[in-house]
């Protein structure tokens, strides 16, 4: 009788086990698909806006998307981007705003231009954690990054997207005393 009460706990035991490691295992995985397929539904969404009311720029380096659920709004700006054609304005362009573990996406200013992103603190599948080990300031190389499984690349996925805003753009730097302009 002992020996099949332990064979028995021995057994619910390797199966809770098995199934903790299995359900850590998705999470990263899983966590990883789904900033890769947020993203790619945040860059269809910011070109749409783009197309509709042309999007000048952002205010800050770094702006969180927290703003793609208004529908109406007064000026040229909605949240932190400004528009040339405000009165376009399609909102929402979704029922809710993205986010990975309570943390929204962001739109990150670089010399090379404007990126979504996943937010500061965000821990991705390979253990790097935006804004503490994978730094996006002005000069950040985010296109590189794209394509190093030590930084934004996934299973051969970017966890992150340029957004191609053409020639109506104008890109802020925001530039230091010493900084020259581009």
């Amino acid at each position: 009788m002992k020996r099949t009460l332990v064979i028995a706990l021995g057994a619910v035991v390797l199966l809770l086990g098995l199934a903790l490691v299995n359900t850590l295992y998705r999470t990263k995985e899983d966590a990883g698909l789904i900033i890769a397929h947020d993203i790619a539904i945040l860059k269809d969404v910011f070109q749409q806006i783009h197309q509709d009311c042309g999007i000048i720029d952002f205010d800050a380096q770094k702006n969180p998307i927290n703003f793609l659920n208004v529908m109406t709004f007064t000026g040229s700006e909605v949240g932190p981007m400004n528009l040339t054609y405000p009165d376009k304005w399609q909102g929402p362009y979704l029922k809710d705003n993205p986010e990975i573990y309570h943390i929204a996406y962001q739109v990150v200013s670089t010399k090379k231009g404007y990126f979504i992103t996943p937010g500061d603190d965000v821990t991705l599948p390979n253990k790097k954690v935006i804004g503490k080990d994978i730094i996006f300031d002005k000069n950040a190389d985010i296109q590189k990054m794209m394509a190093d499984p030590q930084a934004l690349l996934y299973k051969n996925t970017p966890l992150a997207a340029h957004l191609d805003l053409g020639s109506t753009s104008n890109i802020q730097f925001f530039l230091n005393e010493d900084d020259e302009e581009l």
